[in-house]
């Protein structure tokens, strides 16, 4: 036997979630075509993976990529972390379908009104085809996106004749491809959507089954009613409901995970859902008055109008301000800021949930990025998983691979099984760990040797190539 690729004397987490086991992997083309004893086969390469751990491609599973993976398409901070798949377009944020020569926050943490350029989803995939990046691309159309192609006063619940026009871009961007719909009411431009526009906008679902992820309503203290709506929304349409980042944030609601957990016990009885989240107790997004003052500290992650403040506490901006937090946001503003906001037990106690999912939700335009855009990964593996003991190395990267992967309804990946497609990722159990810090926030991991993405090496000896084999992953709609 001859391959082109053969990944010798590893052990093989397959994503399922099994026991490890030794073996070899062997690579034509851009599948797997053989895993067992392959020591008489030769091969164009090998890669020794002695000592190492063999496993699917890494699926991030809640980013904000979506223009990223166009400006830079070797996505450096996801592929040293040994991810081979992002899916992009949450929080009701997508590129597509809208042209447009401004757009509001948080639109905007996508990138310059610019990059809106694509009247139709199917022409945003069309331009992944035609400059594939390093990693695959599954993308989710987004409902806020839809509210600012379509509605002159976004303060107000959307017309019939609006939603209808919304639900035709939704029917539009499934056939093309889109894995979903996203939602993110917590955001201006979709605060004032009802639950009746979201299930009336999303009803192509119903045709097209594909999941509905939702940045909730609210995550503090209405947050039990938010994910209510969201449960609500999800069986109306029929779709696979993804909790966005799940947490619990604001100092008086620390400890209510083991509420809203038993509560997605008791409704996963009822209807398909699943969770994602990031191993951080602080999340990012656009500058806000609320966030500020439920936060015990807050970091500036980018200024348009004062970009010499990126990276500096907030505490220590307000008195440029005397003290006032309105006075500081309608100076910065536009702008993106860093929260600590939850409790580390909460985001462990949520993270070792059945499902939940690995995204990093990070943010690549800041000026000053949360560290979890360059450690997500590798954090799991490395603290949560190797140093905390929350759970196995095998569910570590179920968590991060086959779960997500069925979740999404992404065939051919996040298992390493012949016939698949060659996403893999060689990694030192004993030496991964993040150093992406918030201080420091785009240091590169350590113990993550080699990523390969549809047979092609990505990273090689923890150097990326340049290569760019990846794909505009398209769901078929059935």
């Amino acid at each position: 036997m001859h391959f082109q690729l053969i990944i010798r004397n590893g052990e093989i987490i397959d994503g399922t979630g099994c026991a490890r086991f030794a073996a070899d992997v062997g690579v034509n083309g851009e599948r797997i075509a053989a895993i067992g004893d392959l020591s008489a086969a030769s091969a164009d390469s090998t890669i020794d993976a002695a000592g190492k751990i063999v496993a699917p491609g890494f699926i991030d599973s809640h980013t904000h990529d979506d223009a990223f993976v166009l400006t830079h398409p070797d996505v450096t901070p996801k592929v040293v972390q040994g991810v081979t798949t992002v899916i992009a377009g949450n929080c009701g944020i997508s590129l597509a379908p809208l042209s447009a020569d401004a757009v509001p926050q948080p639109l905007d943490l996508l990138g310059p009104p610019e990059r809106f350029a694509y009247d139709t989803f199917a022409a945003y995939l069309d331009a992944l085809d035609r400059a594939p990046a390093a990693v695959n691309v599954a993308a989710l159309v987004g409902h806020s996106t839809l509210r600012v192609r379509h509605m002159n006063d976004l303060a107000r619940e959307a017309t019939a004749h609006e939603r209808a026009r919304m639900a035709a871009d939704v029917e539009e961007a499934l056939q093309a491809g889109a894995f979903g719909v996203s939602s993110g009411t917590f955001y201006p431009p979709a605060a004032a959507a009802s639950t009746q526009e979201l299930i009336d906008v999303c009803a192509p679902l119903k045709r097209h089954p594909g999941v509905f992820a939702t940045h909730l309503r609210d995550e503090t203290k209405d947050i039990v009613a938010s994910m209510e709506e969201a449960f609500a929304i999800g069986r109306a349409v029929g779709a696979n409901l993804v909790l966005s980042h799940h947490k619990v944030a604001g100092k008086e609601n620390h400890g209510r995970s083991a509420e809203t957990l038993a509560l997605i016990d008791a409704q996963s009885a009822q209807q398909p859902l699943c969770l994602d989240c990031h191993p951080y107790p602080a999340t990012s997004t656009m500058l806000r008055a609320d966030r500020i003052r439920q936060s015990s500290r807050v970091m500036l992650a980018w200024s348009t109008k004062r970009p010499e403040l990126a990276g500096k506490d907030f505490a220590d901006i307000l008195p440029l301000y005397d003290g006032s937090i309105e006075a500081a946001i309608d100076d910065l503003k536009p702008a993106g800021a860093i929260y600590f906001v939850m409790d580390e037990n909460d985001v462990r106690r949520i993270f070792r949930h059945e499902k939940t999912m690995v995204g990093s939700d990070g943010l690549p335009n800041d000026t000053a990025p949360h560290p979890r855009l360059w450690g997500t990964f590798p954090r799991v593996l490395g603290h949560y998983s190797r140093e905390l003991k929350l759970f196995p190395l095998e569910t570590a990267v179920r968590k991060m691979t086959g779960l997500t992967a069925e979740q999404f309804g992404i065939d051919g990946r996040g298992h390493v099984v012949e016939g698949h497609y060659a996403d893999l990722v060689v990694f030192d159990a004993d030496e991964v760990i993040d150093r992406a810090t918030f201080d420091q926030p785009k240091l590169a991991p350590l113990g993550i040797e080699h990523v390969i993405v549809n047979g092609v090496p990505v990273l090689a000896r923890g150097e990326p190539t340049g290569a760019r084999p990846g794909r505009a992953l398209r769901r078929i709609p059935r």
